[in-house]
């Protein structure tokens, strides 16, 4: 190892280690007070007169470069933009939200502007240089989600040519949980402290996962976003991506393994968790007792239940021998077992929170093994379960319909010759698709489909060997599907389906872009006022401050037709106070009028209940409309990352005469899922 990497590599293990160990005492029994919950992320240092005038002035200066830069109308400007506006806006939040945390932080974010600074002037002058700088960079894109600019952190190896073709190994490292990693902190550490993990040849790409949430909701987003930049920008041999990680960043590896198996070429997880309840009651001591819904939500993000995916990706798991955190994988390899795979569980000996020298050897050569092979291209034999529409796709096999969400679908499907055999549970709607050239069927042959012991002898390939059909059960039968213009076109008609990325809950609605409608108007019950008015604040200040973003705010009357067409709409208030709710309110499912908000023959009264809803958006059923939410966990789940799930179905009503606290937003009188029609599912 190159002398310059040992450093990095020494200041890399210094820098996880203490990251881990204030994980360590992060949480735990402590934590377990719902009416005692401490302030994730703290409150920051008091900033002297002095250093606050300092860095307004710079931020200042560096703000009128960044503007000027967006004058120039120039599109590798426009495309290089970010990696100059994170500085800015890390330092930026950092004293507007009070998030300095320690004192040694003030020099930090001056060199942080400084550097900001610099990169803005050499774009002005044409010039890019960390675009072909090796070690340790940081760069930045644009969300989505919330139009942010978000920082992600690299290391190109030394002998990364930025003028051939030669398509470069990948490893996504996700960080360990730090309840102190504001986009400062993060920053700083991604360009001095290096690599935990450091493969010869290998681009290792850390992603920020918008703080400290184990890489889900909108963190989930922030690692797809960061490593298409990252592919964007650098040669990277899509065969050979690993999704890799320790204590939370372990619980971010299996979650990335399970419901992406088809993307990486290994999967390499390190301590964590890899399920809510068992580990809750393991590591943190605390009695559970959700409902049925919440029950059935922790499938979204529950490794467990997917573990027969990991036969589309190699896994290498680690734990320390005396890490409490070995829960995580011997979990998984209970799972496994259970589908007929061994787990690869390297163990640490005599460890605890921490990756043994030894064990570290033996993982790497493992890997590097592996992709020697890379990711397979185009299995002839897959099985793949899911409970969500979310995650709907693994190779040649793509799920476009349920019988009913949050119960377990599963399809188990190989090729022989110019016949496909396949057997379902729980699936309605599927399309088996082969690129060109990736599958050798017979070009002059029928291919005949054998599904759940019935046989459909469909039309060969087309000339370039490639092939594609959509299934769909019918009266019991499976049968081809409509051309999609034909689909297309029925649409309309149709009633609407519950499909992918639209398929609930409510907390899916803030993982593609959204925009906050607050109500003009006045509701005629002042509780229902003062409650959705609050819950709005709510909204807004703890998505910036767990997902370090800045929601996107206009009044009912300001919305335009672009946003409704480009971003899902987050409606607060009630048809009497928002001007777009009282546009749709008509044409949702559960109705709320002056007197009764009315789920099918029951009601309840309008004066003191509010509803929460996603629904497909009647004025564009492309993108949802959620009413009075933001995302549906709250203060006592940020104290351990395993309860961030949702907490929320499809629709809850509401009693506002329990006030909101830390776990809810008041007095959940009524709640549930809606069925694959996005109606009211039937009372059983």
């Amino acid at each position: 190892m190159p002398s310059r990497l040992k450093t990095l590599f020494v200041c890399a293990i210094v820098s996880l280690l203490v990251c881990e160990t204030k994980a360590v005492f992060a949480d735990g029994e402590r934590d377990n007070d719902s009416t005692q919950v401490r302030r994730i992320p703290k409150e920051g240092v008091e900033i002297p007169d002095d250093v606050r005038a300092e860095l307004t002035e710079s931020l200042q200066h560096l703000e009128k470069q960044i503007n000027e830069l967006r004058t120039k109308k120039d599109e590798q400007v426009s495309s290089l933009l970010p990696d100059v506006e994170i500085f800015h806006r890390a330092v930026r939040v950092a004293i507007e939200y009070n998030e300095f945390f320690d004192q040694k932080e003030f020099s930090v974010a001056k060199a942080l502007v400084a550097t900001g600074s610099e990169r803005a002037q050499q774009l002005s002058e044409g010039k890019s240089p960390w675009t072909r700088q090796t070690g340790l960079v940081v760069r930045g894109y644009r969300s989505r989600i919330d139009d942010t600019v978000q920082p992600y952190g690299l290391l190109i190896p030394d002998g990364y040519n930025f003028d051939d073709t030669r398509e470069y190994r990948c490893d996504l490292w996700f960080h360990g949980r730090g309840e102190t990693l504001s986009e400062v902190n993060f920053i700083n550490q991604r360009m001095k402290y290096g690599s935990y993990v450091t493969p010869e040849n290998t681009i290792v790409l850390h992603p920020y996962g918008r703080y400290s949430n184990a890489f889900k909701f909108a963190g989930e987003v922030d690692v797809l976003e960061a490593l298409e930049s990252t592919q964007e920008r650098y040669r990277i041999n899509e065969d050979l991506i690993a999704s890799r990680g320790f204590s939370m960043g372990g619980a971010a590896a299996w979650q990335f393994a399970v419901h992406y198996p088809d993307r990486w070429f290994a999967a390499n997880p390190g301590a964590g968790f890899s399920e809510t309840p068992e580990f809750l009651k393991f590591f943190q001591k605390e009695k559970l007792n959700p409902n049925e819904q919440e029950r059935a939500l922790w499938h979204l993000y529950d490794c467990t239940d997917y573990a027969v995916n990991l036969k589309a990706c190699p896994t290498i798991a680690y734990s320390g021998e005396l890490d409490i955190q070995k829960q995580a994988a011997d979990v998984m390899e209970t799972a496994l077992a259970k589908e007929n795979i061994r787990l690869m569980h390297i163990i640490g000996p005599e460890t605890k929170h921490s990756i043994h020298v030894d064990s570290r050897t033996i993982i790497e050569q493992k890997l590097n093994e592996l992709a020697k092979f890379g990711r397979p291209f185009l299995p002839r034999r897959l099985e793949f379960v899911t409970y969500t529409l979310k995650y709907n796709k693994m190779h040649w096999i793509t799920l476009n319909g349920l019988q009913k969400h949050w119960t377990e679908a599963r399809i188990k499907a190989e090729t022989r010759g110019n016949e496909v055999i396949a057997t379902t549970k729980n699936i309605r709607d599927l399309t088996f698709e082969f690129p060109a050239g990736s599958y050798r069927f017979e070009m002059d042959q029928p291919i005949t489909v054998n599904i759940d012991g019935q046989t459909l002898e469909l039309p060969g390939p087309m000339s370039d060997l490639s092939w594609k059909t959509r299934l769909q059960l019918k009266n019991d039968q499976w049968v081809v599907a409509e051309t999609e213009v034909e689909l297309q076109a029925g649409a309309k008609a149709a009633s609407l389906r519950k499909q992918h990325d639209l398929q609930g809950p409510i907390d899916d609605a803030f993982m593609d872009s959204f925009v906050v409608v607050t109500p003009t108007g006045t509701s005629p019950h002042s509780h229902v006022q003062e409650w959705s008015a609050s819950e709005q604040e709510h909204a807004i200040v703890h998505w910036r401050r767990h997902f370090r973003g800045d929601a996107q705010v206009v009044s009912d009357a300001e919305l335009t037709d672009e946003q409704i067409v480009a971003s899902n709409l987050i409606l607060f208030g009630d048809p009497a106070s928002n001007k777009v709710l009282a546009r749709i309110s008509d044409q949702l499912p559960i109705q709320w009028t002056p007197e009764a908000i009315s789920v099918g023959s029951k009601k309840y009264d309008a004066s003191h209940h509010a509803l929460i809803l996603i629904y497909p958006n009647p004025l564009n059923p492309q993108k949802y409309v959620v009413l009075n939410s933001g995302f549906t966990f709250r203060e006592y789940d940020y104290l351990n990352n395993a309860r961030q799930v949702p907490k929320l179905p499809d629709w809850a009503i509401i009693d506002l005469n329990t006030p909101a606290d830390s776990r809810a937003p008041g007095k959940v009188v009524d709640l549930d899922f809606f069925d694959e029609s996005w109606q009211l599912a039937p009372a059983e």
